[in-house]
């Protein structure tokens, strides 16, 4: 790929992992789009050749100014904001350090002082932003709209697809206990005696660690005589999950817990509406009743009686998706997300 000479960048987005995360996403979702009306590039050992880029071993040899003076260096995790703080302090870059929060959790000392260190921070939720001992701007994450977005003929798009005619239920995402792939097993168990037309679907993958547990959910479904009708399918490809969301009639986010959570807004941008736990943003992004429900976390009896709800009641839910899709529109498009962030950038560039 052409990798950008720093000398010509205002904006630094470093992502110090190779491996698929949710920053990772973040990056590859925003940078692209921001590129079209600001000097931005990611820092990263492995991203898309869309992504425009600069070297690891160029930010030690880039001119100390950027092409408007400071340069913005925008870290989401530890690591980054700490080859922020050298680069400034140590390499005597110009730079303004900003710092993107989407923990849930009280941070540590180490962590408090790191933050500390930045000249700005967003957060991404409002509960985010009260884990924080500073003033932050509360910006929330953004879907294409363009990419997920809704199906003119779901009935033919599940023939394509090769999937069950009835109604879908599903749950996409990574597959571990505090994910709550079991309670949503468990719950589906329970509904799926009642009705016999449904189908659930776990989409996702168990790392080395979660295979043990993925196994135990498919065991437990053996044992139930449901094999045929909670099915376990692989992981996809980022450009093909949004016909798997279309093919839904009801998603299901049943986390434990979460930073943010980006599954209920595919979700709802391709016009389908969400059971979700009330974790993460989750309580931001889906209205009770209007584009979904909300649940407590781990309540298996108040999630099997929520997507039940849905299944009994076709025309509703044919409303809340319409809904969602609506709300989506007004709330969520990433473009909204970009610009808000770029604007953070300007302000910092400014100073």
């Amino acid at each position: 790929m052409q990798f950008l000479d720093p000398a010509h960048v205002d904006v630094l987005a470093p992502n110090f992992k190779s491996r698929l995360s949710g920053v990772t996403a973040t990056v590859v979702r925003l940078v692209p789009l921001q590129s079209r009306d600001i000097a931005i590039a990611a820092v990263a050992p492995a991203l898309p050749t869309h992504v425009p880029q600069v070297r690891l071993r160029d930010l030690v040899t880039m001119p100390r100014h950027g092409p408007s003076g400071a340069r913005v260096w925008h870290a989401r995790r530890n690591s980054e904001m700490l080859a922020g703080i050298v680069l400034k302090r140590v390499l005597r870059k110009d730079l303004k350090l900003l710092f993107t929060s989407a923990s849930q959790r009280t941070h540590t000392r180490y962590t408090k002082w790191l933050i500390g260190q930045m000249d700005a921070v967003i957060s991404t939720s409002r509960k985010t932003a009260g884990y924080l001992d500073r003033p932050s701007t509360v910006i929330l994450h953004g879907i294409d709209l363009t990419a997920f977005s809704t199906t003119p003929d779901r009935a033919r798009l599940k023939a394509r697809m090769g999937l069950p005619a009835g109604p879908l239920v599903g749950c996409f995402g990574r597959i571990r206990a505090q994910k709550g792939t079991g309670d949503f097993v468990e719950a589906m168990i329970a509904v799926l005696r009642d009705f016999p037309e449904v189908t659930a679907i776990v989409m996702g993958r168990a790392t080395e660690q979660h295979r043990a547990y993925e196994r135990s959910l498919r065991e437990r479904v053996l044992a139930a005589g449901l094999e045929n009708r909670i099915l376990f399918k692989p992981e996809v490809p980022v450009h093909e999950i949004a016909d798997w969301y279309r093919a839904l009639d009801l998603f299901v986010a049943p986390q434990r817990w979460e930073g943010f959570g980006l599954t209920p807004l595919e979700a709802m941008a391709c016009g389908v509406p969400v059971v979700a736990t009330r974790v993460g943003a989750f309580e931001e992004l889906v209205v009770d009743g209007r584009t979904g429900a909300l649940i407590p976390p781990q309540d298996g009896p108040a999630m099997a009686a929520a997507v039940r709800a849905y299944l009994e009641n076709p025309a509703e839910r044919m409303l809340q998706g319409e809904a969602a899709r609506a709300h989506m529109e007004a709330r969520f498009d990433i473009a909204r997300e970009a610009a808000a962030i770029s604007a953070i950038y300007r302000e910092l560039l400014a100073r």
